[in-house]
């Protein structure tokens, strides 16, 4: 059977008050209404709730058994729907996002922060994560967004261009590369080169291009804070996205744009296709776009302005 919540009102009502008149008027309720509600109740359970005469209306031991269980799904369901209401105004929910290390290191604090203060109630959960895992997690649901180097635009997943991340040439300040302002990908083919491992976006982007000069690889690491620790060390020079170069800002170090005009990674806000993010990711989502990272030398924008 279906019982409606205008019957458990019903049903709670005449409990507290043992008055068919006062708890049709707590009910805003016609007397024969607020019967027929109770005997649609009754009906519909099958048995009486309520041993009631002219003078006198008491729960009976089922009405009394059902009056715990009543009051705890009403009380249920009005938290469910307060929860709702905080949601839809931001005081509450959650908004989970993956994004690339170097997004999640440098651009990502100040843009959280700016969140945080707006929305305090919200709970917020960051995976730094590489490309494919990024997506991956986009996937399964377990994230709202991904900011990734894929443009996973599929059956289940959308992407949205979201900036490009021009690249770098790092290398000693007494290197001989660090006398050119803008060195192109041949100029950097004679010099040891420390390469990212293969899985990496940067990685994938310089081989994937056409043409693409053949490096003469020295080392290959996983992390941008080794790459850095290889190159002031004088074992050779890397590129690296604009967006990680904060990783570079040591004494010794210089970092000059690529010439090539077709040097930049592109990267893209993902979520899933056909579903509607909630409140809070929503928030994020506008928030993210708002404060998305200059194109030119990859600096992100101001997030407390």
């Amino acid at each position: 059977m279906n019982v409606s919540s205008r019957q458990l009102d019903a049903f709670i009502a005449l409990a507290r008050l043992s008055s068919f008149t006062a708890a049709a008027q707590r009910c805003h309720l016609s007397q024969p209404a607020f019967s027929a509600l109770i005997k649609g109740l009754e009906d519909g359970v099958g048995v009486r709730l309520f041993d009631r005469n002219t003078r006198h209306v008491a729960l009976t031991q089922e009405g009394a058994q059902f009056l715990e269980a009543a009051q705890r799904i009403r009380a249920d369901l009005g938290d469910a729907v307060q929860g709702l209401r905080e949601a839809a105004a931001l005081q509450r929910g959650r908004v989970s996002i993956a994004l690339l290390p170097s997004l999640a290191a440098a651009w990502l604090p100040p843009v959280l922060t700016l969140f945080h203060a707006r929305h305090p109630g919200i709970q917020l959960q960051v995976s730094d994560l590489l490309s494919e895992p990024c997506i991956a997690q986009v996937a399964s649901g377990q994230a709202d967004l991904a900011l990734a180097a894929i443009r996973a635009d599929t059956e289940e997943l959308q992407a949205e261009w979201f900036c490009a991340d021009q690249l770098h040439l790092v290398c000693r300040e007494d290197h001989a590369l660090a006398a050119l302002p803008a060195p192109c990908m041949a100029d950097l083919q004679p010099h040891p080169f420390i390469q990212l491992a293969r899985h990496s976006s940067v990685r994938q982007y310089l081989e994937s291009q056409a043409a693409a000069p053949e490096l003469n690889t020295l080392l290959e690491v996983e992390h941008l804070a080794t790459v850095m620790g290889m190159v002031r060390a004088g074992l050779g020079v890397s590129v690296v996205p604009a967006l990680a170069l904060f990783h570079f800002v040591q004494p010794g170090l210089v970092t000059r744009p690529l010439a090539d005009a077709h040097r930049q990674r592109d990267l893209y806000l993902v979520r899933r296709r056909h579903r509607s993010l909630s409140p809070a990711a929503q928030a994020f989502h506008a928030l993210a776009l708002e404060h998305r990272p200059r194109n030119a030398g990859g600096a992100a924008t101001d997030a407390a302005q």
